[in-house]
């Protein structure tokens, strides 16, 4: 029996292109199967969220993405809480957030990432969010209820910075250092939140060819701020020659969990100037 043949190998600028050519909306990553692989956290945020969505009454779901994940959870959820919406800014995703969410009974309201919150003081009891680019502690704090929770996973510091370094070189500590969980800790019981749950792991990622490199870097947009393939063809080819000679290029995610309260009784911090 013959074996069949081996697939030809796909040239640097194929593979550019390829990874040029990619939608990019939305949270939806299957079109990295087989391309790139990355671990997830032992908690399992999805799985999770959609635990806490059967006990709430009304949600915010904050910086949604294309809802991807929120519909997951609502999915899994044994039960629906009355109210849910979600917030975007960028409008591709709105209008894709929009079609996959509205089905499911929930709210999309764009929403300037940067922005106040559009919602009263008090309005949920469970707000959450995966990777937001900045939580606004004083945001969050001002439109839980009292005993409502925030229920996030955040990216953490220095996350596929081995790949990131590669485009912009060694990065200072400063900038290493952001969006550390003790510095969110920190900010978050300032704005007069009880964090009852923060939890950290770094994470294995290989990256198989120059083409999902390129689709990471043009989705997750805040990685190297400005990436073009034009702009970056050097450093492009010089790591398409390392993945070819050497094999997948390692990096390393960093998430944390992070749960807090809004306590109950009169508020405290920045929140209570937050009428």
């Amino acid at each position: 029996m013959s074996s069949s043949p081996a697939p030809t190998p796909r040239s640097f600028d194929d593979l550019l292109a390829e990874g040029a050519a990619v939608p990019t909306e939305g949270w939806d990553f299957s079109w990295f199967e087989g391309r790139a692989s990355e671990e997830r956290p032992s908690w399992g945020y999805a799985r999770a969220l959609g635990g806490r969505l059967a006990g709430a009454g009304a949600v915010l779901d904050v910086q949604t993405g294309g809802g991807e994940v929120l519909a997951g959870a609502l999915g899994a959820a044994v039960s629906a809480p009355r109210l849910v919406v979600a917030t975007e800014g960028w409008a591709p995703n709105v209008a894709k957030a929009t079609a996959l969410l509205h089905p499911r009974g929930a709210v999309v309201v764009a929403s300037p990432q940067d922005a106040p919150f559009p919602f009263a003081e008090a309005a949920f009891d469970l707000v959450s969010s995966r990777h937001p680019v900045r939580p606004e502690w004083a945001e969050i704090a001002r439109v839980l209820r009292p005993g409502g929770t925030y229920f996030a996973q955040h990216v953490g510091p220095a996350s596929v910075f081995e790949l990131v370094e590669l485009f912009v070189g060694e990065q200072p500590r400063e900038v290493r250092e952001a969006r550390h969980p003790d510095h969110e800790l920190a900010d978050a019981e300032a704005a007069g939140l009880v964090v009852e749950e923060l939890r950290a792991e770094r994470l294995r990622m290989e990256f198989h060819d120059i083409g999902a490199v390129v689709h990471f870097l043009r989705k997750v947009v805040w990685m190297v701020p400005g990436f073009t393939v034009e702009a970056y063809r050097p450093q492009l080819r010089r790591l398409h020659e390392r993945i070819e000679s050497e094999g997948p290029f390692v990096a390393h995610s960093s998430r944390h969990l992070f749960v807090a309260r809004r306590p109950e009784g009169k508020p405290e911090g920045k929140m209570a100037g937050k009428a």
